[in-house]
């Protein structure tokens, strides 16, 4: 019996944690800044040490356009970016996180909430600058950006 109870415990000690990775929690060891896009939602969730702290109306692709779905790590961060696609658009407190797409401010407000962009992650410009200034305290590699439907 007691053998028996040891290898189920062993199990349940191996099979949580690879559990936990599976449903998207992150381990204490992994605590950073999480951004999770809802496409179908148009909302930013933002959680720091695994806690909710910031949920925020957002715009992304417009119909003929696209925003990458899956998950990133920020590549590059610029505090002030103008577009080299689109006539020099000001992308404010740009997080690069695949290839030219990147989550930034718009001025535009009044389109957050729904689809606007082309393809990148518009935020209002206050949200920008505060997710901005997380991913550099907390460092790119414990940033992990979600995008789903």
């Amino acid at each position: 019996m007691f053998a028996s109870t040891t290898r189920t415990l062993r199990r349940c000690v191996l099979l949580f944690p690879i559990l936990g990775l599976m449903l998207g929690f992150a381990a204490p060891a992994d605590a950073g800044v999480v951004a999770r896009v809802s496409l179908s939602s148009q909302r930013m969730d933002v959680f720091v040490d695994g806690r909710p702290m910031y949920s925020w109306p957002v715009s992304t692709a417009r119909r003929g356009y696209r925003t990458p779905t899956g998950t990133f790590k920020p590549q590059s961060l610029a505090v002030w970016h103008r577009s080299t696609i689109y006539s020099g658009s000001p992308m404010p407190h740009a997080i690069f996180f695949h290839g030219g797409y990147a989550i930034h401010g718009s001025y535009e407000t009044a389109y957050l909430g729904r689809p606007a962009s082309h393809g990148c992650v518009r935020l209002h410009p206050a949200a920008a600058a505060e997710l901005f200034s997380l991913v550099r305290q907390r460092g790119s590699k414990n940033t992990v950006i979600k995008i789903t439907y």
